[in-house]
């Protein structure tokens, strides 16, 4: 990401479209970062957790992760499904099908290794960093989004405005970094 900004940053050129550049840039340098893959110990530990409170279909389990990790963490039909299959083989869960869904409930062993299990996964210091993760591309993004704006329509005292404003912005988020 760094270095890859149009020359002579914001001031430069034309401001909407360098400003639309840079937010396309910082939105996929975020990306790239802030992927939802987890291991499948913890899809385990999610299932578990979930079925401990009541008996759920797969996708019900699948929007409660989604939903408890604050939308950072929504696992894939197939790393639930086949979750629940494993499970199953070991006797820790069991399903029943009702209106051609299958519900699925602990067993007594599974309750007693959801027990073993500890904390869910989104309630562990891992989710909440996640969580704060995906907060700081949300804000760049709208940071981003209102400065492209500013270009397109703001007045030429009010770009220069803006660009002082984003360029101590970037001075204060360097100074966060530089603090032991």
């Amino acid at each position: 990401m760094g270095g890859s900004f149009p020359a002579g940053g914001f001031g430069a050129g034309n401001h909407a479209e360098g400003v639309w550049q840079m937010m396309e840039q910082l939105r996929s340098g975020f990306e790239k970062r802030a992927g939802t893959r987890v291991s499948r110990g913890d899809v385990r530990a999610a299932v578990l957790a979930l079925l401990a409170e009541q008996p759920m279909h797969g996708y019900q389990i699948i929007r409660e992760i989604e939903e408890r990790s604050g939308g950072s963490w929504k696992p894939s039909a197939g790393s639930v499904y086949p979750t629940l299959q494993l499970l199953a083989d070991e006797g820790l869960i069991s399903a029943e099908e009702s209106n051609g869904r299958k519900t699925y409930a602990l067993t007594e062993d599974g309750t007693a290794e959801a027990a073993k299990a500890g904390a869910a996964p989104w309630a562990t210091a891992g989710a909440s960093e996640n969580s704060a993760f995906t907060a700081l591309p949300k804000a760049g993004i709208e940071l981003a989004q209102v400065a492209a704006q500013v270009g397109r329509t703001g007045s030429p005292e009010q770009v220069q405005q803006a660009v002082a404003v984003l360029d101590e912005a970037r001075r204060r988020l360097y100074s966060i970094l530089a603090q032991d």
